[in-house]
């Protein structure tokens, strides 16, 4: 019998990998449909159905048919990991929220902007983007000085939201090096149970 989930999605993008990952970790099983970005199938009227932003990710849960990888991880959580990922406390639930605004802030528009000006040679200077990407990592690697995780001692949302594109920031022009916190939390994640790699591309810096 065919899943209940379905994610449409490309291999490359680190938003369609956080969800991959979440739903790895929670063990549910789901149908991986590729979306072809090359050929503009996100712009596709079928597509455009789903999400009128004609953006990846997009999950269908039944009936239920949801954009954007943060509202996804938050709905997966909700839905068949209540409490687990996502504190319920107002403390908790706000340093969660403050990290998903981050993940659509400045990793959006730094090292995950820097990575598709390598990707696809876009003839973009880089260099804004890997500045965003700096002030990030400058900012994880000094709260990461304390707990194991971005919102203390569990992994939360917020680690999952940032993994991917943290993790491929070479690809990017950005070193990891300078971070000796970053790449320590960067094997914790991976060490977590259900834990599925990030497809790598061969571009960038060596990792």
């Amino acid at each position: 019998m065919k899943p209940a989930l379905q994610l449409y999605r490309n291999a490359i993008s680190g938003h369609c990998h956080r969800v991959e990952l979440f739903l790895s970790m929670l063990g549910l099983p789901f149908e991986s449909i590729d979306v072809d970005l090359a050929q503009k199938q996100h712009k596709a009227p079928s597509f455009l159905a789903m999400n009128p932003l004609g953006q990846i990710p997009v999950l269908r849960d039944g009936e239920l048919t949801l954009a954007d990888s943060n509202a996804i991880l938050v709905y997966l959580e909700g839905r068949y990991a209540p409490g687990q990922w996502l504190p319920r406390d107002p403390v908790g639930a706000a340093r969660v929220q403050r990290w998903l605004s981050l993940a659509a802030g400045p990793l959006a528009f730094g090292p995950a902007s820097a990575r598709v000006v390598q990707l696809f040679c876009l003839p973009t200077d880089p260099k804004e983007a890997i500045a965003r990407a700096e002030g990030l990592f400058g900012l994880m690697e000094g709260e990461l000085g304390r707990p194991p995780f971005l919102v203390g001692e569990r992994a939360t949302l917020a680690d999952l939201a940032h993994y991917a594109y943290v993790a491929r920031a070479p690809e990017g022009l950005v070193s990891l090096q300078p971070y000796p916190a970053i790449r320590a939390w960067l094997a914790r994640i991976e060490a977590l149970p259900g834990f599925v790699p990030m497809l790598k591309s061969p571009v960038g810096l060596a990792a």
